[in-house]
């Protein structure tokens, strides 16, 4: 007779087998959740996240994805940046929705006009928006005159015009927040049609945006946003570092580390290390100054502290060339970056910091290398000059003397008689040495007599 149990777990679980491939399946064949890509920016629009925020908006059409919200909080940053940002919003076929996100953000200057620009604009509460006047920033640090000035804002009132037009919002307050540099809260902002709704977190804002129409190539659509799961983008950690790397007070750093670097391998060649780090920062510092207004006659200043600090190895000069460095340093810090705006400007902190750093450590350096170049020599024929022995013989002019463990030929412009103690003048031609008679047994700083050895 056959046992039936194991016949029967065998088809319990061929069932349960069958059953988990049937679910699967089911959730296989299962549409997706529509998903709304998210991209977080609460840092100076920059060409690094200029970049970030289109390759985002690129992923979000290629994937067709329901929508794409940018949360904003910024106070400003490059024209050329923002017109980058601008340009991709306008040719998405994702609509836009910027959320000027959380309560306290802003999207001031730059920020204002990409707000400007969505499909969808919104801001949380207690949030402001606006004062986009263009800051001169002149090639070199100068400053640009009247004329040139009035033509950038004249461009910067029409581009705002144009968008504000182009999404059916406010074109006056456009203007205004160029010409006047005005900022706007929320409420107020909702109530000019400058933005189009008030919510207080993403929940609210898919809520309040459901059902809302937009315009694409001329055809209305319906933005449905109910359902949707939101998809957060992250910077990778290339991006990140760059990011980084445009702050200011981090470029004006690398720029210091770097001159220090090649400083200390010119005065140490062969430690390699030292001029490595400093090329490669001096390399990440150039990079930054293509996004920051770099006044030329800054670096120019730094460098020359450099080189007066390098000239007093090579000249006495009591110190003045070194107090004239740090001076150089500091008002070419002072003027490295010229801008109106707080985030393109040096921190007074960092400055102070730095200069003062840099200036103990460049005074340490001379101080060492002054000191060894002007050590007595302590070994060759220099080494032999200050040291003291016994005559050998009446040296009248010449003789012989006992100095250094060693017999010499000597000379000597005064009668010195034998056993007498004797100073080396100077080593001559033929390893003769010139001497001159010391009275007394008094030892000097930094001479040490030579007794002669007992026959």
């Amino acid at each position: 007779m056959i046992p039936r149990q194991p016949i029967t777990l065998l088809t319990a679980s061929l069932v349960a087998l069958l059953l988990a491939v049937v679910s699967f399946i089911a959730m296989a064949a299962e549409p997706a959740s529509p998903t709304i890509r998210v991209v977080r920016v609460a840092d100076v629009i920059n060409p690094v996240v200029a970049d970030f925020i289109t390759a985002q908006l690129k992923a979000a059409n290629e994937a067709e994805e329901r929508a794409f919200l940018l949360e904003l909080d910024t106070p400003g940053g490059l024209d050329t940046a923002m017109r980058t940002i601008i340009q991709s919003i306008l040719a998405s076929k994702v609509p836009v929705i910027v959320y000027v996100y959380p309560s306290g953000a802003r999207a001031a200057s730059a920020g204002a006009l990409i707000t400007l620009a969505a499909d969808f604009a919104v801001m949380a509460p207690g949030t402001n928006l606006g004062a986009a006047h263009p800051v001169a920033i002149a090639p070199g640090g100068g400053e640009k005159d009247e004329t040139m000035m009035a033509k950038v804002v004249n461009d910067a009132v029409a581009y705002a015009r144009s968008i504000a037009q182009q999404r059916g919002r406010n074109v006056e307050w456009a203007e205004r927040i160029v010409r006047e540099s005005i900022s706007t809260p929320a409420s107020e902002a909702l109530e000019l049609k400058v933005i189009d709704l008030i919510a207080a977190d993403e929940a609210a804002l898919i809520e309040g945006l459901d059902g809302r129409r937009y315009l694409r190539e001329g055809k209305t659509l319906t933005l449905e946003t109910a359902g949707t799961v939101l998809l957060y983008a992250e910077m990778t950690w290339r991006q990140r570092i760059l990011t980084v790397l445009s702050n200011p007070n981090v470029a004006y750093l690398l720029l210091m580390l770097g001159i220090l670097g090649i400083f200390f391998e010119i005065s140490q060649p062969g430690v390699i290390l030292p001029g490595a780090i400093g090329a490669i920062a001096l390399l990440l510092a150039f990079y930054a100054f293509q996004t920051l207004p770099v006044n030329y006659a800054g670096v120019l200043l730094i460098l020359l502290s450099i080189v007066l600090f390098v000239l007093e190895i090579k000249v006495v000069s009591f110190g003045m060339l070194t107090v004239g460095g740090i001076i150089a340093m500091l008002l070419g810090s002072l003027m490295l970056f010229e801008s109106p705006a707080p985030y393109l400007r040096l921190s007074r902190v960092v400055i102070f910091a730095t200069v003062s750093v840099c200036a103990v450590f460049f005074s340490l350096v001379l101080w060492f290398v002054v000191r060894t170049q002007r050590t007595r020599y302590v070994s060759g024929l220099e080494g032999m000059v200050g040291e003291r022995g016994v005559a050998d013989t009446d040296i009248h002019p010449e003789g012989r003397v006992f100095v250094h463990g060693e017999y010499w030929d000597a000379f000597s412009a005064e009668p010195i008689n034998k056993g007498e103690r004797i100073e080396v003048v100077r080593v001559v031609e033929n390893l003769k040495v010139e001497v001159k008679k010391v009275e007394g047994r008094h030892q000097e700083s930094g001479f040490k007599d030579q007794e002669k050895p007992e026959a």
